[in-house]
């Protein structure tokens, strides 16, 4: 094995790192996260941030939640939602980062295979 080369995650690793990924293959889910990268917030103000429905928004926040990404705490009657795995959004606004730097100003959008 070369000195650079690293050796073949186990099978488990690459079905969680699978499924992860497929989590966030969502726009609406990758879009939230990126909204909690921002600070935390409540369901009310993400569903406004990311433009979708509030069951649709309370939804994909559960399936955050129980893949460990996101978590939340009560504030009285409000809760707010955070982000759980720093890891995930050095991850996320490496890649959206760099996809927007790559698109530049005023380019249209434009898919992967463009």
């Amino acid at each position: 094995m070369a000195a650079n080369e690293r050796p073949d995650p186990p099978a488990d690793v690459l079905d969680q790192a699978a499924a992860v990924f497929g989590l966030l293959s969502s726009p609406s889910r990758l879009h939230i996260v990126w909204a909690l990268a921002q600070g935390e917030c409540d369901v009310t103000g993400l569903a406004e941030r990311v433009g979708g429905a509030l069951p649709a928004v309370s939804q994909h926040l559960a399936k955050l939640k129980l893949a460990g990404l996101v978590r939340s705490r009560r504030e009285g009657r409000r809760v707010v939602y955070l982000i759980d795995d720093q890891d995930i959004v050095t991850t996320v606004q490496g890649l959206v980062g760099r996809l927007a730097e790559r698109r530049g100003p005023g380019e249209r959008a434009r898919g992967l295979g463009a």
